[in-house]
């Protein structure tokens, strides 16, 4: 019974090997059946692709795209065709299509061109595609980042002048920040204002130009600012407090507006003001005298109660007035008012307070300023002697002593330690005290010697007075050799009233109203002539503080270019600390 069962379960594992081995050879004749009607040729691919091809437009009116060939596999996507990771961005799939495994040995794809995305897939499986393809990105809750505004401030405080431009119009409170009063007086007590030289009164084909060009000396670019309120005004001297630039008087034309006709002039007397960081414009209090190119002054008072004297020319009331009855004002005076007037007033002068109000208390905090205005030229092109100042707590001007008689009509001026110096065309020197309210004559014991048809130039930095004037070279004492004519900087010794040579501009003396301003420890030079039919123009820098006393071209043939050569004459020039 034992061998019986051996034999029997032998006889079963005999005959499910046979079934197995009979199945497989079963699958492997249906599997060599279907590579075999898979394995089509080339020429009835290509035949039926242009037959589908023909019937595509027929077929598309019913909603069947019949693009590829019905060969699908399992998956259900087709055999031939663009791959789909381009499309889909699936990342990480190691399968590529056979079109793309064909593209390699040359072949070409069956249905449409090569760039053609997979479109053929069965209903719903490029959904899947996908949707496998893309990534979910987990969702991140925004964190909003706020910063005091004392932190705001202190950033934007440092940047430099066209940064902080372009900063005010990211947001209106940015703009709030840098328009108070208390980020102004921040920048201007820090370390990060840099100068900035401001070029005004060109002219350009014959018609005053409304343009202000401006050279940042930090970054050495020229900028252009278009204004329509000097449109038309020539002639006219600007000087600069903080970040504003006054501009004071001038002339403009009576027929021709905008061009500069000198047939009929008006001479005004009224003041403009530029505010730099705002770019905007107001009007202050207008001078007692209409002047074109004054000469100008600018000081900072510290004492409040200063006070200013004033001088009023009075006619002479010894000829008999107009008769009221038949009687006249003078003879007929029994209490003899007119005479004891008279006596009161020797001088002919009166006090004038300017102290400023307190019912005002911003006014307290602010910085007070003095502009000084003397001689120029009046509205009948006749020469001026007169002098007027400007306060900028009272927004008045007053009309102060004149000038010496034989001082001759001034060229220069600047303040330099609390006194106004002024330079005549004749080589003499005044100063004018502005506490006790009158003019000195200052007589220097050294001379420097210049070509009168070169007019000085006065300047005042870090406290001490120079002076810019042109000189014969003697060939620097070789025989033979051609003079020539160099600019030379004097300093005036305070003590023993002495001129010393400091320094020899680099270029030579082409422009005769070549212009000089002097700001902390800085002198600019701003040269425009004409030469060969071209304006040219040279900007030059000068360091009192350095020991090695060289002049810096910083920027040559830049504006002028395109400029008349009258503006050689009505130019004017400011540099601000911005």
């Amino acid at each position: 019974m034992y061998i019986t069962y051996d034999r029997l379960e032998i006889h079963v594992l005999d005959t499910k090997k046979r079934k197995m081995i009979s199945e497989n050879i079963a699958g492997e004749t249906s599997l060599h059946q279907e590579l075999e009607v898979l394995s089509v040729s080339k020429r009835l691919v290509r035949s039926l692709s242009q037959k589908f091809k023909r019937k595509n437009h027929e077929d598309d009116s019913n909603g069947i795209s019949l693009r590829c060939p019905t060969l699908y596999t399992r998956g259900g996507g087709c055999r031939v065709g663009a791959t789909t990771s381009e499309e889909f961005g699936e990342i990480g799939c190691g399968r590529r299509s056979s079109s793309s495994i064909e593209e390699g040995k040359g072949y070409k794809p069956v249905c449409g061109s090569e760039d053609m995305n997979v479109d053929c897939f069965s209903h719903g499986v490029k959904e899947r595609f996908r949707k496998r393809g893309i990534r979910k990105v987990p969702e991140v809750e925004s964190a909003h980042v706020f910063l005091p505004d004392d932190i705001v401030e202190m950033c934007l405080v440092r940047l430099p002048l066209t940064s902080l431009m372009k900063a005010r119009l990211v947001c209106k409170k940015w703009r709030f920040l840098t328009m108070t009063p208390r980020f102004m007086q921040m920048r201007r007590n820090g370390l990060y204002q840099s100068p900035w030289l401001f070029l005004l009164g060109a002219v350009r084909s014959g018609f005053c130009s409304q343009e202000i060009h401006a050279f940042d000396v930090a970054l050495n670019k020229w900028h252009t600012i278009d204004s329509e309120v000097i449109k038309g005004r020539f002639l006219f001297s600007v000087v600069s407090i903080q970040e504003n630039v006054y501009i004071v008087g001038g002339c403009s034309s009576l027929t021709n507006f905008g061009k500069l006709d000198r047939s009929s002039v008006k001479t005004h007397k009224g003041v403009l003001v530029f505010s730099l960081l705002t770019n905007s414009w107001r009007k202050v209090a207008s001078m007692k005298h209409a002047r074109s190119k004054p000469v100008l002054g600018v000081c900072e008072v510290n004492s409040d109660s200063l006070t200013i004297k004033s001088q009023h020319i009075r006619q002479d009331r010894r000829l008999v007035r107009t008769r009221t009855n038949g009687i006249s004002d003078v003879y007929e005076d029994p209490h003899r008012l007119s005479v004891r007037r008279q006596l009161r007033y020797p001088f002919d002068e009166t006090e004038v307070s300017v102290r400023p109000k307190t019912e005002n208390p911003s006014r307290k905090d602010s910085r007070r300023f003095l502009i000084i205005a003397v001689g120029g030229v009046g509205s009948w092109d006749e020469p001026l002697d007169s002098c007027e100042v400007y306060d900028s707590l009272s927004n008045k001007w007053t009309e102060i002593q004149r000038l010496p008689v034989d001082l001759g009509p001034v060229c220069s001026g600047t303040f330099c330690n609390g006194s106004f110096y002024a330079y005549s065309e004749t080589d003499n020197l005044a100063a004018y005290d502005v506490e006790r309210g009158y003019w000195v004559r200052i007589q220097t014991t050294t001379l420097p010697p210049r070509v009168h048809e070169y007019y000085p130039t006065i300047i005042s930095c870090e406290k001490r007075l120079f002076m810019v004037s042109v000189s014969w070279c003697e060939g620097d004492g070789q025989i033979g050799r051609r003079n020539k004519a160099v600019r030379k900087i004097w300093e005036l010794d305070l003590v023993y009233l002495n001129w010393e040579e400091v320094s020899t501009h680099p270029d030579a003396p082409m422009d005769w109203n070549m212009t000089f301003v002097g700001v902390k420890n800085m002198i600019f030079g701003v040269e425009m002539f004409k030469i060969f039919g071209q304006v040219l123009d040279f900007l030059t820098m000068f360091d009192v503080s350095y020991a090695s006393k060289n002049w810096i071209h910083v920027s040559r043939n830049r504006v002028a270019r395109e400029l008349d050569a009258s503006s050689c004459v009505t130019k004017s020039v400011a540099v601000v600390s911005l």
